[in-house]
């Protein structure tokens, strides 16, 4: 809402800076970070106050003398914050359309079923919370309204059927309805990637920051007519509304890490890993990069994959190929410390949306 300040450019010259997409995109990073920072302690004593602890997820899962009890004791739902921050920064700092809509709507629609599986699990202390099948459906119902949204979006709505592969100069067109499958099973699989990587303190938001950093580059370049010719990716008009939200969720992810670095005093929950996983897909989706996600996005990958991986070869062979899964739990068996795997697993994310970026230009 902001960016209509510049029509009164003439009344007073600054005013012109809420045109430029960079601008805003610094402003959405910092309104969401103050929101998070100055709000995170109330936001997390009120949730104190309502009892809002999870009951215990790793009982009976990992060895007993790694379950760090103390952490029964921290709120969850910390999420509700991350989406709030989010939301409000992108109706302040977007230009009002299509795709900020969508991305606004489809966060909070994914952060309200996060809210209702910690909602379930606070209440009932079922650390199951909403059955997988339900959660599942729910999930996808989601991101085939927001793929379906994009295909009747103007400028993007035509990329919709074209899919793109790193290291390859022209995209494939393989029509609406295969691409749709791939969109749609690549932001419920984000969705509950960033949900099995929230276990360890800042783990989840610092993979984020790296995520959010690598889309608005990525969505800048690609509105931007001359820096996308010459990497030869889509031209789409609008897409700089993107940049803001990613700049927004960056933000807001680095304002939640100041409270949820160890030992974390609130803990995102569902409510805010699956909105970021939603959110991470979608802008993969939107970028027509569903593949470069594993890359970008590789830390989340890891932990999903490693947990398929345990599941298939326990059912198939009854033996475990990690001591435990999500990925990171098997280095806690290990020996590392929490924080050495938080800022090894950043270092590595870090390192991954480089290489994303640099596929850009090896076409």
């Amino acid at each position: 809402m902001l960016y209509f300040l510049s029509g009164l450019s003439d009344v007073f010259g600054p005013f012109r800076l809420f045109e430029y997409v960079t601008f805003r995109a610094g402003g959405a990073a910092i309104t969401a970070f103050l929101i998070t920072v100055l709000l995170g302690g109330a936001t997390a004593r009120l949730l104190k106050s309502l009892h809002a602890q999870s009951a215990d997820r790793f009982e009976g899962l990992i060895a007993p003398e790694l379950i760090d009890k103390a952490k029964n004791k921290t709120p969850c739902m910390g999420g509700v914050l991350i989406v709030g921050a989010v939301t409000l920064a992108a109706l302040l700092w977007c230009v009002p359309g299509r795709i900020s809509g969508i991305l606004i709507g489809g966060t909070i629609l994914f952060g309200f079923i996060g809210f209702v599986d910690d909602w379930i699990k606070v209440v009932r202390q079922d650390r199951n919370g909403l059955p997988g099948k339900i959660k599942l459906l729910m999930l996808t119902l989601v991101a085939a309204a927001v793929v379906t949204a994009l295909n009747f979006t103007p400028g993007v709505g035509g990329m919709m059927q074209q899919f793109i592969v790193p290291f390859c100069k022209n995209p494939f067109n393989i029509g609406v309805i295969a691409c749709g499958i791939i969109s749609v099973i690549a932001i419920v699989g984000a969705s509950n990637a960033v949900n099995l990587t929230d276990g360890k303190d800042g783990l989840a938001s610092g993979c984020t920051i790296f995520c959010m950093i690598t889309y608005a580059i990525l969505t800048y370049l690609m509105g931007h007519r001359v820096f996308a010719d010459y990497l030869n990716i889509p031209h789409l008009t609008g897409i700089e509304e993107a940049v803001i939200f990613a700049s927004a969720t960056g933000g807001a992810c680095l304002g939640f890490l100041w409270h949820n670095c160890h030992p974390a005093i609130m803990f995102m929950g569902d409510t805010g890993s699956l909105a970021l996983g939603g959110i991470v897909g979608m802008m993969a989706v939107l970028t027509r990069q569903e593949l470069l996600l594993i890359l970008v996005g590789g830390i989340f990958v890891m932990e999903a994959l490693s947990v398929i991986i345990q599941v298939a070869s326990v059912k198939l062979t009854g033996k475990r190929v990690f001591y435990c899964s999500p990925f990171h739990h098997h280095f806690e068996h290990l020996g590392w410390t929490e924080t050495q795997i938080v800022v090894r697993f950043w270092i590595i994310a870090g390192i991954l949306a480089l290489s994303a970026l640099a596929t850009l230009k090896l076409r």
